[in-house]
């Protein structure tokens, strides 16, 4: 190979991608051995069987799977491939799945670092005349950010830099970081990226035998020589990309692999809970995330009060005086009760950055959500209906969260109760044997009702300060009739919001639930999501704020016999909420730390998962 050393200035590069976001030092050595061959089938069915556990290579895992003689879902691939896919195929099929079947997309450092680097491509500089007859003497020119297609490859691509010289050109492809230490002096996503820009440049009437990588860190460029092997190996990736790409099984995750920890879609792709729920995966689960979230939501309360953008800043003002701020980097949701507003061009900025603006009422409920575009991942929903019109999918999944939420009452009950009757607990656990065995949603109802009047009524066991000139007699609503179910009802409605949000963040559609019934206007997902959670999320904060003495008599008001909190009262209790959300946790399934704002998202991507049949059960949250 013939590495040179130039000035970084004398080349530009394409914009930031997922395939630069792999140091070398975190990819497997040597090239991938993929078995390809360039004739496949159009792709995989619904009922292709996943491969167990195993080493193998992605590309020859994902080459034995596209044989499986299974009709596609046509049209699921875009008519030209962008390279750009082709590169993050062949690193990892799961990846390029993700990214252009199911849109998602998530920053992280990397990307960040990538799009800094290709800074100037966004500027095309340069135009490609047609190949100069052989002889000919015209100067050596340079063309940023190139477009070219080729539609009998089926290929397009964005060059970051091509040169080109009489009728020959060279096309240069831009990487962060240092070329590897191996036989090619680059990785093979890399090379087959490069070969394909070559074959688009061929098929444009250009002589092309080689392409070039420049690795910014190092200030060097690679020779990468079209050859056989490689054009084999880059023939084989088109094919397989159609073919998986087209399906609606999306590839298996990568084994171990240590590409995983670096890639920005690692919380979404979920490669070791997904392997380990399986059962292919032996040994123990990596925590691949952060243990907490770096985004919280802000919450505007205050009747008057508006929310506008300034730059990347959002700012909370009063009769136009700006009182607050929160910066939209560090902001997840944007809550607003009653008549608080927000601006057009606010609305936008959020959008743009995927953040939800949620519409609660006075009360606290729920009212309306703004998103942006809604999630591309219609294969997911499709899942989820066809799941919810089978009664005996819709029943498995019931028994889980039913089971869960009795389990995880059983547990607040033996931890905070005084004075416990050995009795209740194993009726809780009872019940929770017979959640497990209902034979329909309408037994399983029966069993939750029964389960919630044991619990509640050793609720008033747990308090240790009940607020004076009240009591509580067990759970009512819809009016709350005391302080205690005031604020569960407020902590259930916060649970709503945050199980709606995270259940529309991954394409699911919150209104179709499978314990809780569909009715008009109802987010029954949400609430089916939320029951393994009500205790240790919304009555543990109540136990909380009441115990510690954190909320009195003087934050809760009287009205025609129900109970209302006060504003400093609901300022309180989203404080004690939102700290009880960032409370770590181990999972009880991964065993690794993380915070409940993060569970409940690991726990409604799993939804996800066992809904497209990559799991064989929903694996429900229970505590010790």
């Amino acid at each position: 190979m013939n590495c040179t050393t130039e000035s970084v200035a004398e080349i530009v590069g394409e914009d930031a991608r997922m395939s630069e976001t792999r140091p070398s030092e975190d990819v497997d050595k040597g090239r991938l051995e993929a078995e390809l061959t360039v004739s496949l089938p159009r792709g995989l069915g619904a009922d292709a069987v996943l491969p167990s556990t195993s080493s193998e290579d992605p590309l020859r895992m994902v080459s034995r799977m596209a044989n499986l003689k299974q009709d596609a879902i046509p049209g699921a691939a875009p008519e030209l491939l962008p390279v750009r896919m082709l590169n993050e195929f062949v690193y990892c099929p799961r990846l390029a799945y993700l990214e252009w079947v199911q849109g998602e997309w998530q920053e992280n450092a990397d990307t960040v670092e990538g799009t800094f680097v290709h800074r100037r491509v966004d500027t095309q500089s340069g135009r490609l005349p047609e190949p100069s007859a052989e002889g000919d003497e015209s100067p050596p020119l340079k063309v940023r950010s190139l477009k070219l297609e080729a539609p009998r490859l089926g290929i397009l691509a964005v060059m970051d830099l091509v040169e080109a010289e009489g009728g020959e050109a060279v096309p240069i492809d831009f990487k962060r970081g240092k070329p590897p230490d191996n036989a090619h002096r680059a990785w093979d996503p890399e090379r087959v990226q490069v070969c394909a820009q070559a074959l688009i440049l061929r098929e444009n009437g250009w002589k092309c035998e080689r392409g070039m990588l420049y690795f910014t860190e190092a200030r060097q460029r690679v020779e990468i020589p079209i050859d056989q092997e490689l054009l084999r190996l880059t023939m084989d990736a088109i094919g397989q990309a159609r073919s998986v790409l087209a399906s609606p099984m999306i590839p298996p995750p990568l084994l171990n692999s240590p590409r995983c920890p670096r890639c920005s879609l690692v919380e979404i792709c979920q490669p070791d809970e997904v392997n380990f729920v399986a059962g292919r995966l032996d040994g123990s689960v990596r925590r691949l995330v952060p243990p907490l979230a770096e985004a919280l939501p802000l919450y505007v309360q205050e009747q008057g009060y508006s929310v506008g953008v300034s730059g990347e800043v959002l700012e909370v003002r009063e009769r136009g005086k700006r009182i607050g701020e929160a910066r939209l980097l560090d902001t997840s949701q944007v809550c607003l009760r009653g008549n608080a507003q927000i601006s057009t061009q606010a609305i936008r900025a959020v959008a743009d950055r995927g953040i939800p603006i949620c519409y609660l009422t006075y009360g606290g409920w729920l009212a309306a959500v703004t998103t942006g575009m809604t999630h591309k991942n219609i294969h997911l929903r499709q899942s989820q209906f066809r799941a919810a019109f089978d009664s005996e999918r819709s029943l498995e999944l019931a028994r889980q969260f039913v089971w869960a939420k009795i389990r995880n009452c059983r547990t607040m009950v033996m931890r905070n109760a005084r004075d416990l009757d050995p009795a209740v607990p194993l009726e809780l656990k009872r019940l929770g044997s017979a959640a497990r065995a209902a034979s329909s949603v309408e037994s399983l109802l029966g069993i939750e009702g029964m389960a919630a009047r044991v619990y509640f009524s050793q609720f008033g066991s747990m308090l240790k300060k009940p607020i004076e000139g009240y009591d509580f007699d067990g759970r009512n609503r819809r009016p709350p009739r005391d302080p205690v179910n005031a604020l569960l009802s407020y902590m259930y409605s916060l649970m709503t919001k945050d199980f709606t949000v995270a259940a529309l963040s991954i394409g699911l559609d919150p209104y179709q639930g499978f314990f809780h019934q569909p009715r008009y206007g109802r987010p029954s997902l949400s609430l089916d999501l939320m029951e393994e959670f009500r205790p240790l999320l919304g009555d543990s904060t109540v136990l909380t704020l009441l115990n510690n003495g954190i909320v009195d008599g003087d934050n809760f008001t009287r009205s025609g016999g129900a109970v209302y909190l006060s504003s400093a009262g609901r300022r309180a209790a989203i404080q004690a909420y939102e700290r009880r959300l960032d409370t770590p946790i181990v999972h009880p399934v991964f065993g690794y730390k993380i915070s409940y704002r993060r569970v409940m998202l690991v726990q409604v991507r799993l939804l996800g998962r066992f809904l497209q049949g990559e799991i064989d059960h929903y694996p429900a949250f229970v505590t010790r």
